[in-house]
């Protein structure tokens, strides 16, 4: 055994009138507690002054616990799109959220009709590669670019995108294996 022990044990065993019995289970917790609490009295602080202050809502008004009342609140539920983009925000993703937006709402930003005849190919360094269908398309687009590019800006926000890069569809290839013989190829058009 060891001396703490030994000397409970020996003053419980005692019968000593001024000996404390030995205190287990719920009477050692409470015993804590207000031992706790008097140490927090004795050095100034009341009971519950360490906890943060209630949260204040918008209008600076101090929330009140339990429900939230007719009222508009920080606690009621909240639409995941707002959620999401605060979400974004805070950890500085609005940019990637912005790029994918060029991607993901495609033909809501250009319009149906272009986005039937191109598709965004890649976006890097602020220049959007736009791939026609055909090589009419393709110079329709060209011609179109300010409006399309302005179109962007207003869908997704200014600086994403600063140029566009529009090509046509590629013509297939006659080279076929290692020889070949340098020449112009044949005359026909593709697209």
């Amino acid at each position: 055994m060891t001396d703490q022990s030994e000397r409970a044990v020996g003053s419980a065993e005692s019968g000593r009138p001024g000996a404390e019995p030995e205190l287990r289970g719920i009477d050692l917790a409470r015993r804590a507690l207000e031992e706790a609490r008097a140490a927090a009295k004795a050095s100034g602080k009341s009971v519950g002054q360490g906890r943060a202050s209630p949260r204040r809502l918008r209008t600076g008004a101090r929330r009140r616990t339990g429900w939230s009342g007719a009222r508009p609140d920080d606690r009621d539920p909240q639409l995941l799109f707002s959620l999401a983009g605060a979400i974004a925000k805070n950890r500085g993703w609005s940019g990637k959220v912005a790029e994918g937006m060029v991607f993901g709402r495609w033909a809501v930003v250009v319009g149906e009709d272009i986005a039937s005849h191109a598709t965004p190919v890649a976006l890097a360094n602020g220049v959007l590669s736009i791939a026609a269908e055909s090589t009419a398309w393709a110079t329709q687009l060209r011609m179109l670019q300010k409006q399309i590019l302005a179109k962007i800006n207003a869908a997704v926000g200014h600086g994403v995108v600063t140029s566009l890069k529009i090509t046509g569809p590629a013509a297939p290839s006659w080279r076929k294996g290692e020889r070949h013989i340098k020449g112009r190829g044949p005359r026909d058009t593709y697209g």
